[in-house]
């Protein structure tokens, strides 16, 4: 057979496609043209099959960041600890909310390291930023109760983590608030597209004025009308709102929510099983208290050479299975030395570490038996091939 597509996002169901025509009949794009436009219906949905209060849903995940520090009115310069494994677009929110990235390492099993976290939260902080990276889940009864202590608030960066359970709680609902992407390749696919969680009336007031709410455009959100009142005109807008159609497009996927995250959990097992039968491929395990929900699969080289690495990235994609090795590619968004924005970058040796063996490789939802049997037979002859390349070689 050939190697299965797993670039292709998911179609887009019937029922969008039906809202979707009746919008380009009239043109009913804006958000704030009705107080039930579909941006409104998305939000009051979302926040329910969260539990949450409130939701509010803006242009990106990364505005979503962006939203959230500003809401929280972190003073500039404030210092934002993160994981130095994340994608290049959180340490971007934080600069663009005036504050300061605060890198913290990561082991190898792509989690916070708590040591580094203590160190650096007890050095200062004014937020705590965690991303759930690829879907991997830190310690987050650890990572609370120290904020809490040292009474920080704590956002989530769930984009990868739409579906994820911490003892049997939804991430994204630990924290003070929770950030989500609609992005093609996350289990609810709008091309792009953000949303945010909170049970905290100020925020969420505040977020939904700054994302565009001006004049009397807060009162079609159906929540705390007089903290809404209260803020008018205090705040700068930034004007990074969702249309009509993106969220037309995102409704009725929320309902094809946990049949994704069932085989995407299902398929992302089967594989790893089998990786893990490799001496050269280890899949680390998720936490006892975690439930994930991923849409791609991540593991480490173990005891392979750069060479050898470079060798088995090479025999992977010559069966068809495209292998990113974080460390290892060019320009790579997810490695902490590219963010040359940031001025002086830190040395992570833990994280870096990491980054130079850990690969990755997507798993969506809709792949067949057969389709994961060829990706996880292209990657364990790969890592065959690598081992008879010899260590020192070109």
């Amino acid at each position: 057979m050939q190697a299965p597509n797993v670039y292709d996002a998911d179609p887009i169901p019937a029922e969008a496609l039906a809202e979707i025509e009746r919008m380009f009949t009239n043109g009913d794009l804006f958000r704030y043209t009705s107080e039930n436009a579909s941006v409104a219906l998305l939000e009051q949905e979302f926040a329910a099959l969260l539990g949450s209060k409130y939701a509010l849903a803006v242009a990106s995940c990364s505005a979503a960041l962006f939203l959230s520090l500003k809401a929280l009115d972190m003073p500039r310069g404030a210092r934002v600890l993160i994981p130095a494994f994340t994608f290049a677009a959180v340490p971007s929110a934080v600069v663009h909310a005036e504050c300061t990235p605060v890198l913290v390492e990561v082991g190898e099993n792509y989690r916070i390291d708590l040591e580094d976290f203590d160190a650096k939260l007890a050095a200062g902080a004014e937020a705590v930023l965690i991303s759930h990276m690829r879907g991997h889940t830190s310690d987050m009864d650890a990572i609370l109760a120290r904020a809490r202590a040292h009474g920080v608030p704590v956002i989530e960066d769930a984009a990868h983590s739409l579906g994820t359970l911490w003892n049997g709680r939804k991430i994204g609902t630990l924290g003070k608030v929770g950030c989500y992407s609609f992005q093609s390749y996350k289990m609810v696919n709008a091309g792009e597209g953000g949303i945010l969680v909170t049970d905290d009336a100020d925020l969420i007031a505040r977020a939904v004025i700054m994302s565009g709410a001006y004049e009397h455009n807060w009162q079609k959100h159906p929540v705390v009308p007089e903290r809404f009142a209260h803020w008018q005109n205090k705040l700068p807008l930034y004007n990074t709102r969702l249309s009509n159609l993106s969220a037309a497009v995102i409704r009725p996927q929320l309902a094809l929510l946990d049949d994704r995250v069932s085989k995407g959990r299902a398929n992302h097992d089967y594989v790893a099983a089998r990786l893990n039968t490799s001496p050269a491929l280890q899949v680390p395990p998720a936490l006892p208290q975690e439930e994930r929900a991923p849409d791609s699969i991540q593991f480490n080289l173990c005891g392979l050479t750069p060479a050898q690495a470079k060798a088995f990235a090479g025999a992977a994609k010559a069966r068809g299975v495209s292998v990113q090795i974080f460390g290892q590619s060019t320009d790579n968004a997810r490695a902490f030395w590219n963010w040359q924005f940031l001025g002086e970058v830190p040395e992570l040796p833990k994280t870096r570490a990491m980054l130079m063996n850990a690969c990755d490789v997507r798993l969506p939802a809709r792949l067949s038996r057969d389709e994961l049997d060829y990706i996880a037979d292209a990657l364990l002859e790969a890592a065959e091939t690598a081992s008879k390349v010899l260590p020192d070689a070109a």
